[in-house]
């Protein structure tokens, strides 16, 4: 059941304000007696009514008589003052997250190999954007068949998200895939990346044969591949995490020469 208490009221601050509404103008001494709030504590009870703006008194009279504000007057001020106590606390969470972000800065760049791996749709696509968050410099996106990473649903939002993020923060972002890729993506989904990206100066898009498969390059030293569900092509199987600088070398010297190839490309056009 929904209570005072939920909005921030005391207890006994919820006893005098139900009671109030139920007595009409009252004294302290009367609505001690109906609310059950002790008479020690009933004037300290009624100022901080006052305080929020829920009761109003009469101070001409002797004794001073106190009225309830109206329920829905008062409940949304209770819910103002809730609001922006959350607001505040939000603002306090947000520094502090960066000053951790600061102070825990990752150490020295992993030189020796390491791979982690996820499995299942949802799970893919978290270590996607984890990776993708935790790009500096660049990010290399080549795509050569469906992939989940361009679909029309939640997944690709979610990764265009996750990119506009990512270039906000100055990273740069290469995308290739295949002419038949393009082909095959729903006309939102060129108009979501000509909205967020098209003019963007650290975004470019192009297109070359003959690519297989779906992979990330980060910050060239760390390779995201992607596994397709063999029986939905559309949806990821598996998220593969390599973090080799030797290897992400290798795969970066392979892409180099293709990306010089291809043909520029406006999602524009799509």
């Amino acid at each position: 059941m929904a209570s005072l208490r939920d909005l921030g009221l005391s207890e006994y601050e919820a006893r005098a304000y139900r009671s109030l509404l139920d007595a009409g103008p009252t004294t302290a001494k009367e609505l001690s007696r109906a609310s059950d709030v002790p008479m020690g504590r009933i004037y300290d009870v009624l100022s901080s009514l006052e305080t929020h703006n829920l009761a109003r008194s009469q101070s001409a009279s002797r004794p001073k008589k106190y009225v309830a504000v109206e329920p829905e007057t008062a409940l949304n001020r209770l819910l103002d003052d809730k609001l922006e106590e959350l607001e505040e606390q939000a603002e306090q969470y947000e520094g502090i997250v960066d000053d951790l972000t600061e102070e825990l800065d990752a150490a020295e760049p992993v030189e020796e190999g390491f791979w982690t791996a996820a499995v299942g749709p949802e799970e893919s696509t978290d270590l996607l954007v984890e990776r993708l968050d935790a790009a500096d410099d660049r990010i290399v996106m080549v795509a050569g068949d469906s992939s989940a990473q361009f679909d029309i649903g939640d997944v690709g939002d979610l990764v265009a998200k996750h990119l506009e993020a990512a270039l906000d923060r100055g990273v740069k972002v290469s995308l290739l895939m295949t002419p038949e890729l393009v082909e095959t993506l729903p006309p939102s989904v060129g108009e979501r990346y000509t909205e967020t990206f098209a003019d963007h100066p650290e975004f470019a898009v192009r297109t070359t044969e003959g690519l297989q498969g779906t992979f990330n390059l980060i910050d060239d030293v760390e390779v995201c591949v992607e596994v397709a569900n063999p029986l939905n092509p559309g949806e990821a199987f598996a998220m593969i995490d390599m973090k080799d600088p030797e290897f992400a070398a290798g795969v970066r010297k392979k892409f180099a020469p293709r990306w010089e190839e291809a043909k520029p490309l406006s999602f524009g056009g799509l």
